[in-house]
């Protein structure tokens, strides 16, 4: 018999019902122990409702309060010194960790992956002393025992552990994978109490064999689960994902476990090589389940794919899975009203995902005829998806044909350019700005509610809109900003925003997905060829110009980051996608030139966590990254000054592609990273201004005047005074207006005083 399995499900519940009891929590509204009764009833409803689905192996410790990265940080006692106050409570030191406090900042947060899904990133030092603190994934699998489930804990694997972490600040030099003798025996220690709690198999998550690894890491492996292999009577499901395992498929030849899983989504040529490495008793996990993006599982390729490992293996030794964590998709498709039922019929979010493995397992089992009335109307479903009008429109398809190398190019060089946008703009030395996005308050969520419901007219919320225009103008002016926003207090999310306004999109009422913590998006779903049916943002752009004499800086998301945030397209490359989308934000730029915007923002956050998880596909993908920017920017006058925004980056591996956007300044994560980032643009002597984070906007503590004096004295070593811009680490929209006044002034202050050191 074939069984199916998921592994990992959606944590915030159908209605974010994890998000509200968090920050009723944070705002002290919530008690702890209202908390955990929240937790602990979310997640016995998704094992319940895997178990609905007809799912055979259902995973548990997948649940986390902020993320599972941090989860196990903790749980292995990997807690940096300055948090561990004996004065904090488990959970405030929990949080502390995950999003600072007022004393404390946070830990780096980094993307899993090349998903847009964020993890806080461990610490190691040679102090580490690592244990068991608390027995989460017992407790756990024991709740959901107590509730009839059988599950699959879920723990990430040591060799990835240590890979995906860094050395502690003074602890520069330590690699952390020289640690895996001292981590093992905790492994250990929870594998054998798993065992002892009625446990027969773990999901251990390996997930960095996707990337190019050190040769020290690749040797770790098989030493390392030689030893847990044999630590308790439990078996061993060794689990990768998010890609092909390239040269490390010799990793998994003799590896002593009991199953491997492979991503067959999105490498599904691997599975021959697999096959053939995998002995006479080990299991085969065939994630032909996807769980990145939104569409319907094309039954047809899954269960060919399935047929061809149990020709191999036979049904006994299989099991159809979940590609990765179904995490990275909507919760479920019931929730969806608004959704034409021509469109919703080719969607499948995390609930349908389950029911989807059920019926390819009953099919592979039981043959074709058990579920024939399910693969008659997938079929129906995926052939009337590639004949839709929808998803084809001609003239989209026109318009690219006819794009030339000339529409990627600026009028001049960066030298020339910033001659007249000095003299348009006449910045004083490290102007000051912000990202974009002000604090989002209840009251203007609240008057969005009530615009989208029909509650107040058009012209009303438009009024409402300039007033917190005019606010957040006025604000600006008062401290000495240089160059301002309008704040954004019209616009959801930076790209949902987007989405709804260009044609090939559409939206979902309540389809969240979890970036972090309790920060949960609501990707588009790009359904069809993207074009703009008219102007997207001049209104609000125009007005906040019209209310002040200080440059205007017009904000837009671009076109990698647009289609790296929405689900995308999987009939047609990313490049096409990609194109059109620059093309129609192309059309806006000009517009809002047109309109007396002289400094328009494009940010790219997601151009370095796109990049293909293999260094020799990082050019083919660079190239039409990169081109879709300058397609998109490149139309301006000299004069018109092009920004854009990168945040939670490594760039050292980009910066040439960074170089060739060709932006005239632009804006950086850094306030995180002790500096590091700062390091490629000095060695390369980078040509264009840049503006490097001075403080960290995921953390509710204020930045004080004397650090960000001396985080600026510090840049100012790495970046020339005439290049630097002072600005925060991304936008202001998650925090609160005490906190935003209060930094903004520091930072302007500080600005002022590094104008006055640096002329004496």
């Amino acid at each position: 018999m074939v069984k199916s399995a998921v592994l990992g499900f959606p944590r915030m519940g159908p209605n974010r019902e994890l998000k509200k009891a968090l920050e009723a929590h944070w705002a002290g509204k919530f008690s702890e122990a209202e908390l955990q009764q929240a937790a602990k009833d979310l997640r016995l409803q998704n094992w319940q409702l895997q178990k609905s689905q007809g799912v055979d192996i259902i995973p548990s410790n997948d649940f986390s309060f902020y993320d599972q990265v941090l989860d196990h940080s903790v749980l292995f006692n990997v807690i940096p010194k300055r948090y561990q106050d004996e004065k904090l409570s488990f959970m405030q030191r929990y949080f502390a960790m995950a999003r600072g406090n007022s004393t404390l900042p946070s830990q780096e947060m980094v993307k899993w992956f090349d998903s847009n899904y964020h993890f806080m990133r461990p610490e190691f030092s040679n102090s580490t002393e690592f244990k068991l603190v608390g027995t989460k994934p017992i407790d756990e699998f024991l709740e959901a025992k107590e509730a009839h489930i059988l599950t699959r804990p879920v723990v990430i694997g040591p060799v990835s552990f240590l890979y995906l972490g860094k050395a502690e600040k003074g602890s520069q030099g330590l690699d952390p994978i020289s640690l895996i003798n001292k981590l093992l025996p905790v492994y250990e220690d929870l594998f054998r109490k798993l065992a002892a709690a009625g446990a027969d198999w773990i999901q251990v998550d390996e997930a960095i064999l996707v990337y190019d690894l050190p040769e020290k890491v690749r040797a770790a492996f098989k030493p390392a689960y030689e030893r847990l292999s044999k630590a308790a009577n439990v078996k061993i499901l060794f689990t990768t994902y998010f890609g092909d395992l390239g040269n490390n498929v010799d990793i998994i030849n003799g590896l002593p476990v009991a199953g491997v899983h492979l991503d067959l989504v999105r490498a599904p040529g691997q599975l021959g090589s697999i096959l053939s490495l995998l002995n006479d008793s080990q299991i085969l996990s065939a994630g032909v389940v996807d769980g990145r993006n939104i569409w319907k599982t094309n039954f047809k390729s899954a269960i060919e794919i399935v047929e061809t490992a149990i020709k191999k293996f036979g049904k006994d030794r299989i099991i159809v899975a979940s590609s990765s964590s179904l995490l990275h998709t909507p919760h479920t498709l019931d929730s969806e009203k608004k959704i034409s039922e021509e469109i919703k019929d080719w969607f499948s979010f995390a609930v349908e995902k389950a029911k989807e493995l059920s019926i390819i397992a009953k099919a592979v089992t039981n043959g074709p005829d058990s579920v024939r009335s399910e693969l008659n109307n997938n079929t129906k479903s995926i052939e009337a998806r590639k004949c839709s009008k929808i998803t084809n429109d001609p003239a989209v398809r026109e318009r690219q044909s006819s794009v030339t190398q000339d529409m990627h190019q600026r009028k001049s060089e960066f030298s020339a350019r910033n001659k007249e946008q000095k003299q348009r703009l006449q910045l004083p030395l490290f102007p000051t700005t912000t990202i974009g996005s002000f604090p989002q308050t209840k009251e203007i969520r609240l008057a969005r509610n009530k615009f989208r419901k029909g509650e107040i007219t058009e012209q009303e919320y438009d009024s409402f809109i300039e007033k917190e225009i005019q606010a957040v103008v006025k604000f600006q002016e008062e401290i000495g900003l240089d160059v301002l926003v309008h704040g954004e207090p019209e616009r959801n999310d930076m790209v949902q925003y987007f989405g709804e306004k260009l044609n090939g999109f559409v939206f979902t009422q309540n389809a969240w997905v979890q970036s972090y913590g309790s920060r949960c998006v609501q990707p588009p779903l790009i359904v069809g060829d993207i074009s703009r049916p008219k102007e997207m943002t001049v209104k609000e752009s125009k007005y906040a110009q019209s209310i002040t004499n200080k440059p205007m800086k017009a904000m837009l998301t671009g076109p990698v980051t647009i289609l790296a945030w929405s689900f995308p397209r999987d009939d047609i490359p990313r490049s096409v996608q990609c194109q059109q989308l620059a093309l129609a934000l192309r059309d806006e730029i000009l517009d809002l030139e047109k309109a007396g915007l002289k400094v328009i923002q494009v940010d790219e956050p997601a151009l370095r966590e796109t990049c293909p998880l293999r260094k020799k596909d990082f050019p083919a993908y660079l190239e039409w990254a990169v081109n879709a920017f300058r397609l998109a920017t490149a139309g301006v006058e000299n004069d018109t000054q092009i920004h854009s925004h990168f945040c939670y980056s490594d760039f050292n591996e980009i910066f040439d592609a960074i170089r060739c956007l060709d932006a005239d300044v632009v804006s950086i994560e850094n306030s995180k990273s002790d500096l590091k980032l700062l390091s490629v643009f000095d060695s390369q002597n980078y040509p264009a201004c840049i503006g490097p984070g001075i403080w960290d906007v995921h953390s509710p503590r204020v930045a004080l005047l004397e650090e960000i004096q001396d985080r600026v004295r510090e840049i100012l070593k790495r970046v020339p005074a005439e290049s630097l811009w002072i600005n925060p680490d991304c936008g202001l929209k998650t925090r609160n207006w005490e906190e935003t006044e209060a930094s903004l002034k520091n930072m302007v202050a500080a600005a002022r005083s590094a104008r006055e050191e640096y002329k004496a």
